[in-house]
């Protein structure tokens, strides 16, 4: 069993409810490829170091995910880069 950490940063222009949509829809890959979504953690709006895409802060999310493969891993990574409602996304294979 892999555990890893994916930290997203959804745009901010988006509304209350198209943020929760995509968090499950993002959490929902996770879980429909054989992974376990242990924790999600909701950090809030934040303000950037640096601009993104134009963008000055963003909704940050983290995931705790258990998998025995890296498919859902990679699937969420594939999705994040084509969304244009996730603005930056980090995976970290956690060790312990």
């Amino acid at each position: 069993m892999r555990n890893y950490e994916i930290m997203f940063i959804v745009k901010p222009t988006l509304s209350d409810e198209e943020v929760k949509n995509v968090v499950k829809t993002f959490g929902e890959i996770i879980t429909n490829n054989g992974s376990k979504l242990v924790e999600t953690k909701d950090m809030g709006q934040r303000e950037l170091a640096y601009e993104i895409k134009k963008f000055k802060s963003g909704f940050y999310y983290v995931f705790e995910v258990e998998a025995n493969d890296d498919k859902a891993i990679k699937e969420f990574d594939r999705l994040a880069f084509i969304s244009n409602d996730v603005i930056r996304h980090l995976i970290t294979k956690l060790e312990k």
